[in-house]
């Protein structure tokens, strides 16, 4: 089987409210590419990363330089052709990779009748558990969904809650002062005690306010802190100074950090990333050096659509060790590309997907819809946000309280 053509299309997909975060916001959409890799049997694999328009489509193009006629089962030889070290330093394609990857894959899995978690070992688990993601919001067009006070947080945790089975909750912080966030996550604590909760302010807080965020939350279910400040030396401080577990999928994201981690602890668990990590088999290896250093691991999400929601529950199925219910921006989204609408949640856990490759196909009618309203609403500057013209963070955020 050789590859005969790349094809790449970005699209805009609407989410129920415009999510706020440390650096911005998602300005009512996700933009993602959706790739398509066609074969000389008839075949075509799928795969998708974030989008930027022309210039995503156009890397992707690129690509055919190195992989027209390039067997999809050599995964090794286009590890080394895309991301060799000389590509690294000039031009870092590990996204690129990560989605040609989901592509082969998904390729090999049809060829053989197979899907992808058989090809990765077997899955050890039918159906991957999931969190709800909370977010402080915007209101949306028609004037709805806005969150920005305690009581909205945890009613939305509880309509999540309600409507999809989630029992973890996991808010993204750095938009408030920590004073006020603190505020919000308590709510949700005392809304849900025996759920898990967990706290991500996308690296913007000091050392200082991480310790004294962790401390104000010792007495709540917390499975571990995300990112509260920035570094390995950063997380490292207020690891030997609380007792909440700390999580990561900013600075330990690839083989060297993560050697690093092992070798001068600083974060106890490990966030997977299918796309940040450069693919599903990376993942894997990855879960296996945490496996053999006894770190744990979860997932990180990327704001996917279907296909790399597959990848993801594909990887789930295979990672023997896996104690933590992984994150998903999904239930934010109106609508998906893929046959059938988006994937339900039952009592909060999707399936994994039983048919060849990563079992999940394209519909061509939405796509181009959501192409053509791509085309129309443009994509959005993540570090920005548009009701706050000129602002940018500053990190680390030194206000413990809200400025009057």
């Amino acid at each position: 089987m050789k590859i005969t053509d790349i094809r790449a299309t970005t699209v805009a997909i609407p989410l129920d409210a415009p999510l706020r975060h440390a650096n911005g916001g998602h300005w009512g959409r996700f933009v993602r590419t959706i790739i398509e890799v066609d074969t000389d049997e008839g075949l075509t694999g799928l795969g998708e990363m974030r989008g930027a328009g022309a210039a995503t489509e156009d890397a992707f193009l690129a690509l055919r330089h190195y992989l027209i006629g390039h067997d999809p089962f050599d995964l090794e030889q286009m590890r080394f052709m895309l991301l060799n070290p000389t590509a690294a330093l000039y031009g870092n394609r590990t996204h690129l990779h990560a989605a040609m990857e989901f592509a082969c894959l998904d390729l090999m899995g049809k060829y053989l009748g197979l899907p992808v978690s058989k090809l990765l070992g077997g899955p050890v688990r039918d159906r991957i558990e999931f969190g709800s993601y909370l977010f402080f919001r915007y209101a949306n067009e028609e004037g709805n969904g806005e969150i920005e006070t305690p009581e909205q947080l945890a009613d939305y945790a509880g309509r999540m809650r309600d409507e999809h089975g989630f029992h973890t909750h996991k808010l993204k912080g750095g938009v408030f002062a920590p004073g006020h966030e603190l505020e919000c996550y308590n709510a949700v604590g005392e809304r849900f005690p025996q759920d898990g909760l967990r706290y991500d302010p996308n690296s913007v807080l000091s050392v200082d306010e991480s310790i004294r965020f962790a401390r104000e939350i010792d007495d709540l279910n917390n499975d571990y802190l995300e990112d509260p400040t920035w570094g390995l030396n950063g997380m490292r401080q207020v690891r030997e100074r609380t007792s909440i577990p700390m999580a990561t999928n900013t600075v330990v994201v690839n083989f060297e950090q993560l050697a690093t981690n092992v070798r001068d602890p600083a974060v106890d668990v490990i966030l997977l990333d299918t796309v940040f990590w450069g693919g599903m088999r990376p993942c894997l290896k990855a879960a296996g050096v945490c496996e053999t250093f006894q770190l744990s691991v979860a997932m990180h999400s990327s704001g996917e659509l279907g296909i790399q929601l597959a990848t993801m529950l594909h990887l789930g199925a295979v990672i023997p060790a896996l104690p933590f219910a992984i994150d998903s921006h999904y239930h934010h989204l109106l609508d998906d590309v893929i046959v059938g609408g988006k994937m339900q949640y039952r009592d909060g856990a999707l399936d994994v997907p039983t048919g060849p490759g990563l079992g999940v196909e394209l519909d061509r009618e939405k796509m181009e819809r959501y192409a053509d309203h791509f085309r129309k609403v443009g994509n959005y500057v993540y570090d920005r946000d548009p009701k706050r013209p000129g602002w940018f963070p500053l990190i680390p955020n030194e206000r413990w309280a809200q400025p009057s």
